[in-house]
């Protein structure tokens, strides 16, 4: 009988171990609002992929993308409440609950990687602040591309683009659209193909990442290059999730998570270039702004940077003066 015992012994033994191994793994939900190919999904899939490798799967991280989760505006909320405990968001939606996530969207201010790195570094403390008093931990933060913009018809001023239906997806875009006299239509990017077959907008501010993962080029054939600003998608998670894990656990996040921003500015600076050229080859024409519309959008970027000064206050201009030394 004894074999007998052993080998119920051994099975129990050998069930137990797995309930412990089931009850020391983590799971967490990641949305994020864009495609599955776009290049910043493929960052985080990367990152949730590198967590398991670096946690043993002590983590496992489910990324859910094109907004199948939670709506673009609904990510923050989720993180915040628990409902996911991390997610991405592009810090300019956000505007409104703060003026230091509208900085990277003041047109003009940044305009080359080198400027936005410097703009990040010089708001970064900021962030993670605000961030923290609202319960939430910035893991990584990674840049789309220089903004330009698509329109259905040719423009050479802001005067062509008066009375224009315009998709806004932030308070930014939406403020522009107000200053150059169109219409601003709230649309963010999973209705973005929609709202453009069905002529519900005529123009907008974005990337060339947005514009190839949408297809504008089937609907609007101009694309000016004015690199007003540079946006920035924010990693998140839940600052209770992250303090629940083990102290080894949280610094492989912490490691992961660093070397993924690190990879995602290098990519975004890469298919910057990508993208334009994938545009041009699927017929759409890439314009160099006229210095009429420069600097009509300059003088947008002025009213717009003075705004900003003025409801950030003096953190807010401290941050600008620590941005402009190193510029």
């Amino acid at each position: 009988m004894k074999p007998r015992f052993l080998a119920l012994g051994a099975l129990a033994a050998s069930s137990l171990l797995a309930a412990g191994v089931s009850l020391a793994q983590t799971k967490w939900d990641l949305p994020t609002a864009y495609p599955a190919t776009n290049f910043h999904t493929e960052n985080i899939t990367q990152f949730a992929k590198d967590v398991d490798a670096a946690t043993g799967g002590k983590l496992k991280i489910t990324v859910h993308a094109n907004a199948s989760l939670f709506k673009a505006p609904e990510i923050k909320r989720a993180v915040q409440s628990s409902q996911a405990q991390a997610g991405e968001i592009l810090l300019a939606n956000f505007a409104n609950e703060n003026p230091v996530y509208a900085l990277d969207g003041v047109p003009f201010l940044a305009t080359s990687y080198p400027q936005a790195r410097n703009l990040y570094a010089a708001s970064k403390p900021a962030l993670e602040k605000l961030l923290a008093a609202q319960g939430i931990k910035l893991l990584f933060s990674v840049p789309w591309a220089p903004q330009g913009i698509y329109s259905k018809r040719e423009i050479n001023s802001v005067g062509d683009l008066r009375g224009i239906k315009w998709r806004a997806y932030s308070p930014a875009t939406a403020k522009i659209g107000e200053l150059i006299g169109a219409q601003p239509v709230q649309i963010q990017q999973a209705e973005l193909s929609a709202a453009m077959a069905t002529g519900v907008i005529e123009s907008f501010m974005s990337s060339g990442s947005t514009g190839f993962d949408t297809k504008t080029y089937e609907h609007f054939k101009n694309f000016y290059d004015t690199q007003a600003w540079i946006p920035k998608n924010a990693v998140l998670v839940n600052l209770k999730s992250f303090t629940a894990l083990d102290a080894a656990t949280q610094a492989a996040v912490l490691k992961v998570a660093a070397d993924a921003e690190t990879r995602g500015w290098k990519v975004a600076e890469e298919k910057n270039v990508e993208y334009k050229r994938l545009l041009t080859e699927r017929g759409m024409k890439i314009h160099k702004p006229s210095a009429k519309l420069d600097a009509d959008m300059r003088q947008v970027g002025a009213i717009m940077q003075a705004d900003w000064l003025k409801a950030a206050g003096p953190d807010g201009a401290a941050i600008v003066d620590a941005y402009k030394s190193k510029k």
